[in-house]
């Protein structure tokens, strides 16, 4: 694959990126099938494969559960090779989901981030929003908490996963990186995403294989043909199912 710019950010991502949710939680999950946890060593080849295939965007948060700090020690080892995006603002413990936007609810969960990651710095650092995007960028201090990461040095850019056109609106006036829903079922944001991308923003897709309830390769090649989409998340713990997102997306490119 060849690599993309992600919008101003001066970071090149892999067209497929490789979503973590599924290393780390089983649990309160949206996929068609139950699942189990991979062991450690399917872990090293998932990530070993998809670093081979030429997937260099990982795609991780604390409310994955286990997933960051199993991703640490691969990432230890690799990290000039990876793009790591990771979120905060929500925690998954005990069975459920607790939020928390203050600037030093976020300051403190990047530095348990970075801890659990083994790193220094973060490619990204997004908000992930209980889908109330335009009240939490507007009327927390959730911002400031991740300027003042990026300013540290230890986020190179900052964003929000968002769910809403307002929210959308509104980070594309302060932030750097947009992750959105976006697939052939689910395009109602593609307007709010095109303005974000036209303003420079980096804009990350996820759920487009509509968490595994369509065609994988014609949903892949939907979401990359369009020009506001710099690349697509796919949660997998599948070698295999990775290798046909990355065909997907070359073929996509040749076309």
């Amino acid at each position: 694959m060849v690599p993309r710019p992600l919008g101003r950010t001066r970071i090149q991502v892999s067209p497929i990126g490789l979503g973590t949710t599924k290393l780390g939680r089983n649990t309160d999950v949206k996929y068609p099938k139950p699942f189990e946890l991979p062991s450690d060593k399917q872990v090293y080849e998932l990530l070993e494969t998809a670093l081979t295939l030429g997937v260099n965007l990982i795609d991780t948060a604390p409310a994955y559960g286990e997933s960051e700090a199993r991703l640490g020690p691969f990432v230890e080892k690799q990290r000039d090779r990876l793009v790591l995006c990771t979120k905060c603002g929500e925690k998954y413990e005990h069975g459920r989901s607790t939020y928390d936007f203050s600037a030093a609810a976020v300051v403190a969960s990047a530095e348990e981030s970075l801890r659990r990651l083994r790193t220094d710095c973060l490619d990204m650092l997004l908000l992930h929003s209980d889908a109330r995007d335009a009240e939490i960028l507007t009327q927390t201090d959730a911002l400031e908490g991740l300027t003042r990461i990026k300013q540290s040095g230890k986020a190179r850019a900052i964003g929000i996963s968002a769910r809403t056109p307002a929210g959308i609106a509104a980070a594309s006036r302060t932030l750097d990186v947009i992750m959105a829903p976006f697939s052939e079922r689910e395009y109602g944001l593609a307007d709010a995403l095109q303005k974000a991308h036209n303003a420079g923003l980096g804009v990350l897709a996820i759920k487009g294989l509509f968490s595994g309830h369509v065609e994988a390769r014609a949903a892949i090649e939907f979401v990359l043909r369009q020009p506001f989409i710099d690349a697509l998340i796919v949660g997998t713990i599948n070698p295999a199912h990775l290798r046909e997102a990355v065909d997907a997306a070359e073929s996509q490119e040749r076309a």
